[in-house]
């Protein structure tokens, strides 16, 4: 075994490497997809509306659809970058706390968008929950800002060491955040998405998870009625 790693590495580059390292959970992601679609009628069944929670986590909902791709807690383990498995006008809610910035901003945002209003009945809810940026962007240059202890004490690894290690944690998460969203610009796409009566809200501790209450924006969006 490790003559045939040797081998390959000899042979191989550091990017063609980590390529068929994401290809390889890739084609985790796809085979998991595939197989929960499967199930996905055995939740749909009777008329009445549906409430919809995308990447629960440990988090989830009781009489929600709780969805997540690899928590154990998850009523379905979707990619939520596919197409979603769901009617149109089935849900009356659907809630997305930190998962929004996981998703490109180009491409799989206006996607995710899309789905989500498909599936909203007309004068549906979407609330949605995100790493508020403006904070950190407005402690920069301020080391006495609470941010920053926040971050020291736990939020971000032992690594980040300046105020510009702490943000780009904060943006990226090692890669894993694709975009870094404020109140404004999250208000932007939502209404170009159709959404409409876009506004921020407070915190609802019967709504979102209280580990989540500091540094998150939070913000709703309606589903136009006609």
């Amino acid at each position: 075994m490790k003559f045939a790693r040797k081998l390959l590495k000899s042979q191989t580059t550091t990017g063609l490497r980590s390529a068929f390292r994401q290809l390889r959970e890739e084609w985790r992601l796809c085979r998991r997809h595939r197989k929960t679609v499967k199930r996905v009628p055995l939740f749909l069944r009777g008329s009445g509306p549906l409430k919809l929670n995308l990447g629960c986590g440990p988090n989830p909902k009781p009489g929600w659809i709780n969805i997540d791709l690899w928590h154990p807690a998850a009523d379905l383990h979707l990619d939520l970058r596919e197409p979603w498995p769901f009617p149109d006008d089935r849900m009356s809610h659907v809630y997305s706390e930190h998962v929004f910035e996981h998703f490109a901003f180009r491409n799989e945002v206006p996607r995710f968008l899309a789905e989500c209003k498909r599936v909203l009945c007309p004068g549906g809810v979407f609330n949605v929950g995100v790493p508020d940026s403006e904070w950190p962007i407005r402690a920069y240059g301020n080391p006495g800002n609470d941010y920053w202890r926040l971050a020291r004490d736990g939020w971000h690894p032992d690594w980040c060491e300046t105020q510009l290690d702490h943000i780009n944690y904060h943006f990226r998460q090692d890669g894993e955040h694709k975009y870094a969203w404020d109140a404004e610009t999250l208000t932007r796409s939502l209404l170009k998405a159709g959404f409409t009566s876009v506004a921020r809200r407070e915190f609802d501790p019967d709504l979102d998870a209280e580990s989540r209450r500091l540094g998150t924006l939070y913000m709703r969006a309606i589903k136009p009625a006609n």
